[in-house]
């Protein structure tokens, strides 16, 4: 029970990272803490209390762990870090062209 408690948290304290920062690059970190926080929770739904691998070879009739979550996490780490490498190269392009990361002075110079 603790283990979907700390996932709730850390989506919440990334969620809200997203909503209340005004620095682009803070935003970008609160999106990885959310991102990390649903690792969590997808990993803590897929785990049996005394499973074992989802190996056959030398099966012996005992609760097994669900293998997919642990796929469905390892693709969207990869996933994750794609979007995050991406996020902050255009942070960087956007602090060489604006000289800011400021959101709300963002949009004053935008507009």
């Amino acid at each position: 029970m603790m283990v979907y408690l700390t996932a709730f948290a850390l989506i919440m304290l990334g969620i809200a990272g997203m909503l209340f920062r005004r620095n682009l690059l803070k935003i970008i970190m609160a999106l990885s803490v959310a991102d990390s926080g649903a690792y969590l929770l997808l990993i803590a739904i897929g785990y049996r209390s005394g499973g074992t691998a989802p190996i056959l070879t030398g099966y012996e009739g005992g609760p097994m762990v669900d293998p997919l979550p642990q796929a469905l996490v390892l693709t969207a780490i990869v996933i994750g870090v794609c979007v995050l490498i991406m996020a902050v190269s255009l942070v960087v392009n956007v602090y060489r062209h604006y000289g800011t990361l400021d959101v709300s002075e963002l949009r004053r110079l935008r507009g």
